[in-house]
């Protein structure tokens, strides 16, 4: 497995790959099980996989949430080795923003709603470090998971609007055995808040309206931002703690 850590590295190499298909998984690292099921489509599916690991500071609305947000490089690259990874790329932040962050993508509709709405921002964050990332690998094929729907949706209509030669391949959200959507921030969770977080995806699922969800979740100690119905899924955000979790599920 080749790891880049240089950007320039990288797009020399880039220019000497004739393998085609190929896929790129983009992640933040804190590499669980969800994450290897995109590597997993995208090995099944692609001649050359590239895993991306960059914990992008353009997408944390507060600082405190970036220092806390766990990293650990050594075991992340165990794992995706393991898992028959061709490339890693691993570029530090002054690479991928070697602009200062002086242009960036914005949409005005969909990411002012939802988690748009209590995280200013962040999908101006989410979308330009995406959009980068794409620019840099050329990938044909590019996986992510329906845990974060609203940002799946976001890149998709990002790559239409701007004629990007790529597909978004949506991949369904891996659970735990209670059905807590497997995220990096679960390490997060205490123990009193980790039995009661699968509570999110139950209260999704057996409610009769979002607004019934809502209530249920709140009488359960969740700190709600949103239950939403929008287009056939019912999204939500809520935190315990100071642990933010999101979940959706189809209605």
């Amino acid at each position: 497995m080749k790891v880049f850590t240089s950007i320039d590295e990288w797009l020399t190499f880039r220019k000497t790959l004739l393998a085609s298909p190929l896929g790129l998984v983009p992640t933040m690292g804190a590499l669980h099980q969800g994450h290897l099921s995109l590597v997993e489509s995208s090995l099944k599916h692609n001649d050359f996989t590239i895993v991306s690991i960059f914990i992008n500071p353009k997408q944390f609305n507060d600082a405190g949430d970036f220092d806390a947000y766990p990293a650990d490089y050594r075991s992340d690259l165990d794992r995706l080795e393991s898992a028959g990874v061709d490339a890693v790329l691993l570029p530090d932040s002054g690479q991928i923003y070697a602009d200062n962050y002086r242009f960036r993508v914005s949409e005005d509709e969909f990411s002012r709603q939802l988690c748009g709405a209590h995280r200013p921002g962040h999908f101006d964050g989410v979308l330009t470090v995406v959009m980068r990332l794409l620019n840099l690998v050329r990938p044909d094929n590019a996986y992510f998971g329906e845990k974060d729907y609203q940002q799946l949706q976001l890149i998709q209509d990002m790559t239409s609007a701007f004629f990007m030669p790529v597909n978004i391949i949506a991949c369904a959200t891996v659970r735990e055995a209670d059905g807590l959507a497997m995220s990096s921030r679960n390490q997060r969770l205490d123990k009193q808040q980790r039995e009661k977080a699968a509570n999110l995806y139950a209260a999704l699922n057996q409610s009769r309206s979002a607004d019934q969800a809502r209530d249920v979740l709140t009488q359960q100690g969740f700190d709600v931002d949103y239950v939403k119905d929008i287009a056939g899924r019912r999204l939500a955000a809520a935190r315990l703690g100071e642990t933010r979790l999101i979940d959706n599920v189809r209605i």
